[in-house]
């Protein structure tokens, strides 16, 4: 089964969204960024998920994961906890 590691920030509006992924395209370091910013409890871990596999994340989130390319920033996408910028660090298929 298709397993993927990812991290993530977690806002409540696409303008601070695009601000943030602005910043780590300009050089931020993603997990500095995600400590500061992020709501999501994973903000303590720099954003890191851990590993997980198809739908144990929300489809929104899920349709990222398991097709964007690798280490880059993807986002803002929309879900129903908010805007988020994710980073996929490693999949399997």
């Amino acid at each position: 089964m298709a397993q993927a590691t990812a991290r993530h920030i977690l806002v409540d509006n696409k303008v601070l969204c695009e601000e943030l992924k602005t910043k780590i395209q300009d050089g931020e370091d993603f997990a500095k960024v995600a400590s500061e910013h992020s709501s999501c409890p994973s903000s303590a871990r720099g954003g890191d998920l851990g590993t997980f596999g198809p739908g144990q994340m929300v489809q929104e989130f899920d349709t990222v994961v398991f097709s964007a390319d690798l280490y880059e920033v993807q986002g803002p996408i929309k879900t129903q906890f908010g805007y988020h910028l994710i980073e996929i660090t490693s999949r399997t298929d």
